[in-house]
């Protein structure tokens, strides 16, 4: 992935946390690892893991991240 498309990824992501950009979808909040693009999670808007290629540490890490900063994302105005 080049750095254009990082950037246009970070740009567009709700909240970015340890390098790590977290974008709101319609009913999943998309993750991915700004350091290691091909690390990617994504969970349901409650924060139930749906897919994931990430290690179980990594896993581990961003689930913490979502409960702990989840009420900070941006929330889309219509």
């Amino acid at each position: 992935m080049s750095e254009e498309e990082l950037k246009i990824i970070a740009d567009k992501a709700d909240m970015i946390v340890k390098w790590y950009a977290f974008t709101r979808k319609d009913d999943f909040i998309s993750i991915l690892n700004l350091k290691h693009p091909d690390h990617a999670m994504l969970i349901s808007n409650q924060g139930k893991m749906l897919e994931t290629n990430m290690d179980p540490i990594e896993q581990n890490i961003v689930l913490k991240i979502w409960e702990s900063d989840s009420q900070f994302m941006e929330q889309k105005v219509a």
